[in-house]
């Protein structure tokens, strides 16, 4: 299990203190740069020690993306080199923030998860994003190297749509909705394993199956948590209230807010459908076991009477009328048998069998 680090160290400290909480790694931070305008692209890995003047410069706009949010050093780097306040740095290196964003003067912070679903573990992997979107600049801040981003650098490498022809405003937008649009694929994962329950629940449904349920309603919180404070998110950057954000580029994110509401809906829906799942299980297993017991109620029900009977004739008494009786022992078996019987029929009869 991979353990949280961090967190108990930055009580006490002074605000805008860089404390890395998060997941622990000792990989090594990585940093690129995609520089472009309409006309050009220019993309390079800077290696340690990083040359951060070279990241922004002309007329160009420049996508720098920061892999290892544990390197505390860069992080503060970045910072000063960018004007970042130290509580959005502060933000960065803190995994544990909530979805949201902030209206600085000259930039806005972003803070979103990327999600992405195993469907061999059936588990859900979610990893924190921080953005800051300033004049003529992007900058990523991610956990650990691999992202959803690639569509976007390939449509910035082909050149094709808006995208090299736009400002920082508009990558931020591509970049937001690549990370919306990969919400869709872990949620049509989720959906197909949920439709496999379906038939086993009606077909044969076990403990298993239960703790199948219970897990996905855990993944659908983790989900609910990613996906609900994106609507404020949205929201505010549709305003256009900061400089940064162009008002032509406004409709874009309007669009992917309307994406965010549809996967909020589906969310909303799976969270119900499993919860219906776990209740016709419950119920299953209930009736189940109702059935056994109308059985076993039945059988003993039939017995009492032929036990009474046997107790009679079970008495240690040396004068009883009947023990003297050629046929009263084939006499006794009819009687009980015609008893049982009897009883069966009845309980057919009113449908109780």
């Amino acid at each position: 299990m991979r353990s949280i680090t961090g967190g108990g160290l930055k009580s006490g400290l002074p605000p805008g203190s860089l404390i890395h909480v998060g997941i622990a790694s000792e990989e090594e931070a990585q940093l690129t740069v995609i520089k472009f305008n309409p006309d050009s692209l220019h993309e390079v890995e800077l290696v340690k020690p990083f040359n951060l003047e070279s990241c922004i410069e002309g007329d160009t706009v420049s996508w720098i993306n920061f892999c290892g949010i544990h390197d505390i050093a860069t992080v503060a780097a970045l910072g000063e080199r960018l004007s970042i306040h130290p509580l959005v740095l502060e933000d960065i290196v803190n995994t544990r923030q909530r979805p949201k964003v902030e209206i600085y003067e000259g930039y806005i912070y972003i803070v979103l998860k990327m999600l992405s679903y195993d469907r061999v573990e059936a588990r859900l992997d979610s990893e924190q994003v921080s953005l800051i979107m300033g004049p003529g600049y992007v900058v990523t801040f991610q956990e650990r190297p691999g992202d959803v981003f690639d569509p976007v650098r390939q449509r910035l490498r082909a050149g094709r749509g808006r995208i090299r022809g736009s400002g920082p405003d508009y990558l931020t937008y591509a970049l937001m909705d690549v990370i919306v649009d990969n919400y869709f694929i872990a949620l049509e994962a989720i959906e197909d394993q949920i439709e496999g329950i379906e038939d086993e629940l009606f077909s044969k449904p076990s403990s298993r199956l239960v703790a199948t349920i219970h897990n996905l309603k855990r993944v659908m919180i983790v989900l609910r948590k990613a996906v609900w404070p994106l609507r404020e998110i949205l929201l505010g950057l549709e305003r256009g209230e900061s400089d940064v954000i162009k008002t032509s580029t406004v409709p874009y994110f309007r669009d992917v807010y309307d994406h965010s509401i549809q996967v909020i809906d589906t969310v909303e829906s799976l969270r119900d459908v499993l919860s219906g799942y776990l209740d016709i299980y419950l119920t299953s297993v209930s009736n189940r076991m109702n059935e056994i017991m109308k059985v076993l109620t039945i059988m003993a029900t039939i017995f009492i009477p032929l036990t009474f009977i046997a107790g009679i004739y079970g008495m240690n008494f040396d004068f009883m009328p009947e023990l003297k009786w050629p046929w009263a022992y084939p006499a006794l078996w009819g009687v009980m048998l015609v008893i049982g019987g009897g009883m069966i029929w009845i309980f057919r009869r009113k449908k109780w069998l």
